[in-house]
């Protein structure tokens, strides 16, 4: 097995932490964070808390599909974001990786039109990334094992709800 870039519960901690003073530094005040689910709920919440951004909107994004694997293009699941509550905001798009960067740019496209600005900060970045993120805590060309997606799910979920 290649090897792969292991996150753990307490680097995620600091790495958070990291993300988060390096958006602070660069004197960038988001109104909202909006995070894309699943992976990037976890870089939000800690991004939130850090820089006292009590406004978190989420857009579930569908791409991966297992290891390695996934669609084609990326889809934007519902409930989307109303754009009326991102006009004029300051946004900051929290993703816990940009690989293809796909999902960034959807995302980023989504609501670049709505609002002021728009920044995106990452754990990972790719360097097969086609969005190059404002704010990046590593960057690594390995497959990364996330604390919260490496051990299985708990609970079986039938072929037929994986393939829908």
């Amino acid at each position: 097995m290649a090897e792969r870039e292991v996150l753990t519960w307490e680097l995620f901690g600091s790495a958070s932490r990291e993300l988060a003073e390096q958006v602070a530094a660069d004197g960038f005040r988001p109104d909202l964070i909006l995070c894309i689910a699943r992976g990037g709920l976890f870089a939000a919440g800690a991004l939130g808390y850090a820089l006292n951004v009590k406004n978190l909107h989420v857009m579930n994004v569908e791409f991966y599909t297992g290891v390695d694997k996934r669609l084609d293009l990326p889809v934007m699941l519902p409930p989307v974001p109303n754009v009326v509550d991102l006009t004029g905001a300051k946004v900051l798009v929290a993703d816990d990786v940009a690989d293809t960067g796909a999902t960034l740019k959807l995302v980023h496209d989504f609501c670049a039109d709505h609002v002021a600005d728009v920044r995106c900060a990452v754990l990972y970045e790719k360097p097969t990334s086609v969005v190059k993120c404002e704010y990046v805590w590593r960057r690594t060309d390995k497959w990364i094992n996330f604390p919260w997606s490496t051990l299985p799910p708990v609970v079986d979920v039938p072929d037929a709800v994986l393939e829908a």
